[in-house]
């Protein structure tokens, strides 16, 4: 096998229409977050639940960096079929997975104890993360956080697609704004709970962010070095040692968190960059084993605390019943995948394949006929 060690082209970038790494990270981050919640003090090091920002980063990065191909191909940002793709990709899964959840502390009496009673006027409005004490269905607050952010950020692209000129400098100058409020004016809330909770959307535009500055020849070419096999290594291991290095880093600053989200978000984005082109890196990440849990990750997540009910039954926290409830979570994710996820990913995309085929003089007005 051969290997090319020269750093990836930005015509190959922008005609790639699949990054199978990105879904292996998508898999680790899964785990991650499994293991720091259910394998104790051992994996503490690890400190797995600063995962979850990977993923608002990759999820920044990849509805932008579709809306931008798609706003190239064909000249606009299509608001409907964005919200077709993440309706039926999002909320089959979220919602019956919430209706399974509330069946089960119903059949076991403990519905009004547990407060899943309590917040479930929060999980039907996707108002998750406002949600500040236990409940069965607590990994759901990120979906509260993305939810709120797909209702902006789209629109903004298309807000600003109409601009002749500088349209990317314009939406990067946005982001920026965007985070410096994030990190910058938020944490003054008197609330503290919403203080905490808006660093999260800087994670989201920083991944934005680095979708944009991708898409331009100018901003892939500064970190186009990041590319070759060489340096994506290094990148890597350097991101290794930033995740090991979580729990000092946020002792070095303070004990604030809310400090260190940041930093580890755009270590994330160098780390997304790294695994874009061809090398071990993207081999390893786009391994068999990770990409079957990475496409099955969504899934995997929202069901870790229903497997842990099961798990829990018979082992105590720690390494073993971190890896069964991985385990049992993935048995729910397998089934979910292939009788809810897919088919309801497949009825979205007919449906935004329905509008494209529809008429352009309905669509578009009789000027613009194609």
């Amino acid at each position: 096998m051969i290997i090319s060690w020269r750093p990836l082209d930005h015509a190959e970038y922008r005609s790639s229409s699949w990054f199978p790494g990105l879904t292996g990270l998508r898999a680790l981050a899964a785990l991650a977050v499994v293991f720091f919640h259910y394998g104790g003090p051992v994996v503490d090091r690890l400190q797995g639940w600063i995962a979850v920002q990977l993923f608002f980063v990759l999820s920044g990065f990849l509805i932008t960096t579709l809306a931008l191909r798609e706003e190239d191909r064909t000249g606009r940002v299509s608001l409907r079929d964005f919200y077709v793709r993440r309706v039926f990709r999002i909320m089959p899964v979220y919602f019956l997975l919430l209706g399974l959840t509330a069946l089960a502390v119903t059949l076991t009496g403990v519905y009004r104890s547990s407060r899943l009673g309590d917040a479930m006027p929060y999980y039907l409005t996707f108002f998750n993360e406002v949600v500040d004490y236990n409940t069965p269905y607590p990994t759901s607050w990120s979906l509260g956080v993305e939810e709120k952010f797909y209702l902006a950020w789209p629109a903004l692209l298309v807000l600003t697609s109409f601009a002749r000129t500088g349209k990317t400098a314009l939406r990067l100058l946005i982001g920026a704004g965007a985070v410096g409020f994030v990190l910058g004016v938020l944490p003054l809330a008197p609330s503290h709970q919403w203080a905490s909770l808006s660093v999260h959307y800087g994670s989201l535009v920083v991944g934005c962010q680095l979708a944009l500055a991708l898409h331009h020849p100018r901003g892939f070419a500064v970190l186009r070095p990041l590319t070759s096999p060489a340096a994506a290594v290094l990148v890597a291991l350097g991101f290794c040692v930033l995740q090991l290095s979580v729990k000092p880093l946020g002792q070095a600053l303070g004990g604030n968190w809310q400090f260190v989200v940041p930093i580890y978000a755009v270590g994330a984005a160098l780390l997304l960059v790294a695994v874009l082109a061809r090398g071990p890196v993207r081999r390893l990440l786009a391994s068999r084993p990770l990409t079957y849990l990475g496409d099955r990750s969504y899934a995997l997540y929202l069901a870790q605390t229903g497997a842990a009910g099961v798990t829990g039954l018979l082992l105590p926290t720690g390494l073993l019943k971190a890896a069964a409830t991985a385990a049992v979570a993935l048995l729910f994710a397998c089934g979910l995948r292939r009788w809810v996820e897919l088919p309801a990913i497949a009825f979205g995309r007919r449906l935004v394949a329905k509008g494209e085929r529809a008429p352009a003089v309905e669509r578009q007005g009789p000027a613009r006929v194609r």
